[in-house]
């Protein structure tokens, strides 16, 4: 076995990236006034899990607008269509995690980074220039028609990266999320980075929680941890 560089880095974005929970959690208490403010994070982002995780949901953040439906009565806040439909459109206004877009330009120096997400493209648009606009390929869910953690959605983002000459090899894949990403990822044989956004704080928050932990390869708090790591030559990956 050979110690090499990863040349490309695939990101998960919401929740890894951009911190979707501050996000949903803020659009709430100003649509929804007292009603969303005297509820703990921890009781909306439960309910939230909940919802997004039912069978029926479909794709991400277009479903946002049946979640509110489902988690309104549940929390006491208004049933209002409007309200409903704004929580789909508060994407625009999520905020990226402090450290991600210093800490993706200096990755950017280094490797090749392309965006996975589980949301669609209109979304994904709107993510972006949040981020600095730091990657050089970037794959939605209604691109790979699958989302996360379908393995198809895999092999759909390493059959493009294929077309510039990248091997699964060649890959270090980074996420937050053990259920849609990490165990997925690792058992398909990429090298995966874990970074743990909740660290420290109890509960799973609005992540869906996996039927158990997978060891990743790497696992950092924030993602500026991953930049000082691979700045100081320690991203090496095990290669035939």
């Amino acid at each position: 076995m050979a110690a090499r560089q990863p040349k490309v880095l695939t990101f998960d974005v919401v929740g890894t990236l951009i911190d979707f929970e501050t996000g949903l959690l803020g659009y709430l208490r100003g649509a929804c006034g007292a009603a969303a403010t005297e509820l703990g994070d921890g009781a909306i982002l439960d309910a939230y899990r909940q919802a997004r995780g039912a069978k029926e949901a479909w794709r991400f953040p277009d479903d946002l607008e049946r979640v509110y439906g489902e988690i309104a009565p549940q929390l006491g806040l208004p049933i209002d269509a409007r309200i409903a439909k704004g929580f789909a459109q508060s994407v625009k206004d999520w905020p990226a995690f402090p450290d991600s877009v210093a800490a993706l330009r200096r990755l950017a120096a280094r490797y090749k980074l392309v965006a996975m997400t589980n949301a669609a493209r209109w979304a994904l648009d709107l993510m972006i220039p949040t981020l600095g606009d730091p990657f050089h390929d970037t794959v939605a869910a209604d691109e790979a028609l699958c989302e996360k953690p379908d393995p198809q959605y895999f092999a759909f983002t390493r059959g493009r990266l294929s077309r510039d000459g990248f091997r699964q090899q060649d890959i270090l894949h980074v996420a937050q999320s053990q259920y849609h990403d990490i165990g997925v990822a690792k058992g398909l044989g990429y090298t995966v980075c874990w970074i743990e956004r909740r660290q420290g704080v109890p509960g799973s928050g609005g992540t869906i929680t996996a039927a158990q932990q997978t060891a990743p390869h790497y696992h950092f708090a924030t993602l500026a941890d991953l930049a000082n790591h691979a700045e100081a030559g320690g991203l090496v990956m095990q290669t035939p």
